[in-house]
């Protein structure tokens, strides 16, 4: 088994090689150890396909940083891969809080995860400008304190959030980029010509794109610039909606034409093997 100190060399490494990389996002570790054995080179977590394994909404702060906790070690005890995490707002608004975690999930064994600038309040969604770069600039501080080189993603939310402003999340990532961040990232963007303007804006810093459905495929994203690539609750949603297709044929047809298809029981049960 590597070392903590050895994942977080390798993660590190990833975003310096010369091609862009897809990190998926397993949401238990079942699905780290099958995305694990099929050659990806590190995994993130995700809070919606976390939270909805719960039976909770997402973005709404209904699971605790304890909770998130557990799940990390989980996940990070389930393969011998880099895990970063999906940290949200850093369970909490003041930047004290916000490194707080950063020391508590490298405790539990990540090397990387991403801080936000979402306030998790539908009232006000997004940390005003000064707020957000204090809350990066602490995940920083605490993330440069330890013994092994943390991958810190910070997080300009506005596309998520109905907020359509290029220009201020450029400015947001530019700020984050020189309060340390050594990835950044916005979710949401909707073109090319958007993810590339990002891309450029944050050079020679890695960018990290959100794969989605607006049908770009992993050479579109690196030709725009991407160095890496997260698919989010994308794994979750599919897996969700295969459930649910099953689900409903039961229910509406009564048939089972589905046990058909896809992996056998025997085929999954030797991904859980952990090799």
């Amino acid at each position: 088994m590597a070392t903590q100190a050895e994942k977080a060399q390798k993660f590190r490494a990833l975003h310096a090689g010369p091609d862009a990389f897809i990190i998926p996002n397993p949401w238990d570790a079942g699905t780290a150890r099958i995305l694990a054995a099929m050659g990806f080179p590190a995994l993130a977590t995700t809070s919606a396909g976390f939270a909805f394994s719960l039976g909770r909404r997402d973005g709404e702060s209904l699971v605790t940083r304890d909770e998130v906790l557990g799940h990390i070690r989980a996940i990070v005890a389930a393969c011998d891969l880099p895990v970063s995490g999906d940290l949200e707002n850093g369970f909490g608004d003041d930047p004290d809080t916000v490194a707080e975690t950063i020391r508590l999930v490298a405790e539990a064994g990540l090397v990387g995860g991403s801080i936000e600038d979402a306030t998790g309040d539908e009232r006000h969604p997004i940390y005003e400008h000064h707020r957000a770069v204090e809350r990066v600039s602490a995940a920083v501080e605490a993330a440069r304190a330890l013994p092994f080189p943390f991958t810190l993603t910070a997080r300009a939310e506005n596309f998520l959030h109905g907020v359509y402003d290029l220009e201020d999340t450029i400015r947001r990532l530019g700020a984050f980029a020189a309060a340390g961040a050594d990835v950044l990232y916005a979710p949401g963007l909707r073109t090319l010509e958007e993810i590339r303007a990002i891309c450029t804006a944050v050079a020679p810093k890695p960018a990290n794109v959100l794969a989605g459905a607006n049908g770009f495929t992993t050479a579109d994203l690196a030709g725009a610039g991407a160095r890496r690539i997260s698919i989010g609750s994308g794994l979750s949603r599919a897996a969700l909606s295969g459930f649910l297709a099953a689900a409903r044929e039961m229910k509406e047809r009564g048939t089972f034409s589905f046990t058909k298809t896809g992996y056998t029981y025997a085929q999954l049960n030797d991904f859980m093997s952990g090799k």
